[in-house]
């Protein structure tokens, strides 16, 4: 008998009559068809044949085991070794190559290797790139750090230059210079670790005076046109702000109805030097002056009275009128006071009483006093004074004289 299996084989009864070999199914083999093929396993449920199907790139043999699960290759997985392994990647159909990220990343895309999750502020297809706002440091190799550059100064981007310890930042924002921008540029001051420009109102040329002001204050430097102030909006002694407030013009002197001629000599001058001006009568101020006869600085000890502008010369005189009012005021009240008090003096009662045998001697402190009015002391209508200035004490019983 043939005895041929009737699922391997494609008959059971018929087989060759020499060897006995049945004729076999596609993936069965063995003499009766009872054993699966090279490349197939057997299905446990259906207790069938199967094809392995491993992929010919991932795996390194054609046969599986009875799961199924095919000999994949060093990088390669899944049931029929058709997917490449974490960290690695498909390169020309032919096997898994290893995930080139230098170290920053684990995984990659399995077709194209571009790698996934850069780790260590680390991008790029490969973990190549630093992120922006940090720089690749030589110590220690491949490691990116932080750039030194403010987002408030600067791009916030840098870059290290071949042969360079410390890296530069890209590009500074406006007001902002220095390799890292943390230095106030030209026509800028640092308040409050912000750059500020700097405010003259037009008055500092900047070809004269490049910082235009101090970078740690913001006072403008070299003030023009006879300007002064912090900010050069003052106009110098000796000029006045014209109506429109853009200009500072020298003071003119009004020449008065009769003009004589005055003749100044300056210390050390070989000789005198004429002047022909008006006549200084008391509506001048002082700075006036000044403007019509500049002195020398070394008669500043017979001239300082021109330094006290007219202003401060009435307050001056204000003040000491103030003052004088206020002591005449302390003065009238004191003896007002002084006055108070000695009448408080002359009207206190003050009664003396002697207890002699049979009467009584009674005075007061007015009788010592000259003109002393104590007519107000007693008003007791059973009490009378005598003109001699004693005082007769009357009762229903005894009579006292005093």
């Amino acid at each position: 008998l043939c005895n041929c299996s009737a699922v391997g084989s494609v008959s059971a009864a018929e087989c060759n009559a020499t060897t006995g070999q049945c004729p076999c199914l596609e993936g069965y083999t063995g003499l009766r068809c009872e054993s699966c093929a090279e490349g197939f396993y057997l299905e446990q449920r259906s207790q069938r044949c199967h094809p392995c199907g491993c992929s010919p790139t991932g795996s390194s043999s054609t046969h599986c085991d009875d799961s199924g699960q095919c000999q994949c290759k060093v990088g390669v997985m899944g049931l029929k070794c058709d997917r490449c392994h974490d960290g690695y990647y498909q390169f020309n159909e032919t096997t898994c190559e290893p995930c080139q990220c230098n170290n920053h990343s684990n995984t990659c895309n399995s077709l194209t290797g571009i790698c996934q999750d850069c780790q260590e502020n680390t991008k790029g297809n490969h973990c190549e790139l630093c992120k922006e706002g940090f720089y690749r440091s030589a110590h220690p190799a491949h490691a990116c750090h932080r750039c030194p550059c403010s987002t408030v100064a600067s791009t916030g981007t840098c870059r290290i230059q071949l042969g360079e310890t410390a890296p530069t930042c890209d590009k500074c924002k406006t007001g902002y210079t220095g390799p890292n921008c943390n230095r106030c540029d030209n026509g800028y001051y640092n308040s409050d670790s912000i750059c500020i420009r700097c405010e003259c109102n037009g008055n500092v040329d900047p070809a004269q005076s490049p910082s235009v002001c101090k970078p740690d204050s913001g006072e403008c430097i070299g003030c023009l046109y006879h300007t002064a102030g912090f900010h050069c909006e003052e106009c110098e002694d000796g000029y006045v702000q014209d109506p429109e407030g853009t200009n500072c013009t020298r003071i003119e002197t009004t020449p008065g109805p009769e003009t004589r001629e005055f003749t100044t000599s300056a210390p050390n001058a070989s000789k005198a030097t004429s002047f022909s001006t008006a006549v200084i009568n008391s509506t001048l101020t002082p700075t006036t002056i000044q403007t019509i006869f500049p002195m020398s600085s070394s008669d500043n000890s017979t001239s300082a009275f021109a330094d006290v502008s007219w202003t401060q010369f009435n307050i001056i005189i204000l003040t000491v009128i103030i003052i004088v009012v206020v002591l005449l005021m302390g003065f009238v009240g004191a003896v007002y006071m002084y006055r108070e008090y000695q009448n408080r003096k002359l009207n206190a009662p003050f009664w003396t009483i002697e207890l002699k045998e049979d009467n009584i001697s009674f005075s007061s402190y007015h009788d010592s006093i000259p003109n002393a009015d104590v007519s107000g002391l007693l008003e007791d209508d059973g009490n009378e004074v005598a003109p001699n200035g004693q005082l007769t004490l009357t009762t229903p019983m005894h009579n006292y004289k005093a």
